[in-house]
């Protein structure tokens, strides 16, 4: 089995937050976690003691698919510049941009 994505883990961690905040017993808890998402009885508790730091539910990421486009190289050059300075990964650098024209056209699609 491999790792679970962003999304299923902050899902599995608000179940637990939820099972946690309505007074189930850890036990109790890690057998719900378990059943529902054919975790491991480890992995099942180390999501509930995280969950019990939580002051609130995690937001649940839109899942991330990969995207192939074709950019100048000069452009490309700037962008993996840019990227590296700021600290953010290539993918997060375009995301902000396109989200940002998006917003500034008021595209609806």
């Amino acid at each position: 089995m491999g790792r679970s994505t962003h999304s299923e883990r902050a899902q599995r961690l608000n179940a637990a937050f939820d099972l946690v905040a309505t007074g189930y017993a850890l036990d109790e808890a890690a057998d719900a976690l378990i059943k529902t998402f054919g975790l491991s009885r480890r992995q099942a508790y180390r999501y509930l003691q995280e969950a019990q730091g939580l002051k609130r539910p995690v937001d649940v990421p839109e899942p991330i698919i990969p995207f192939t486009i074709k950019m100048p190289e000069s452009m490309v050059t700037q962008l993996r510049s840019y990227a590296q300075t700021s600290g953010l990964t290539i993918g997060e650098t375009v995301t902000r941009a396109v989200r940002a024209m998006l917003t500034k056209a008021r595209w609806r699609g």
